[in-house]
Order: structure tokens, then sequence, then C-alpha cells
């Protein structure tokens, strides 16, 4: 769940916050990860079905929020 910063892949977010592409703030989208994100991409979620001008970003937990 996403109170503990835990998503799924195909849950739909608000990006509040997204240091990787300031654009993609106050926009939704969709988590690609099935699994928990790891060092690879430092912690970072990745969030995509943005709109055609953004491509997939990484968000940190905190930069996201469920809906």
């Amino acid at each position: 769940m996403a109170s503990d910063g835990q998503f799924r892949g195909g849950d739909k977010v608000l990006i509040v916050s997204c240091e990787d592409d300031p654009r993609a703030a106050g926009k939704t989208g969709r988590v690609l990860d099935e699994v928990p994100p790891g060092p690879l991409t430092n912690g970072r979620w990745t969030v995509d079905r943005i709109s055609w001008l953004i491509a997939p970003v990484l968000c940190h937990a905190h930069e996201l929020r469920k809906i």
C-alpha cells in the first residue's frame, strides 16, 4: 500500500513532485514495477503513462500518492 511506500505494478498514482522530471508533477500515471525498487533505480519507482510528451520517470515513494 502507498501508506508504507509500497506500490504494485499497475497502481494509478498522482505524482506530487518528481525530481527526475519536474514537468510530471501534478499529473497521474501508472507504476510499472512489479517488485519494490532496488539499488539500480536508487529506490525509485518507475511511473509511465503520464503524457505523450513525458517519458517514464523515476520517483521516490514520498513523491507519489496512490489514487
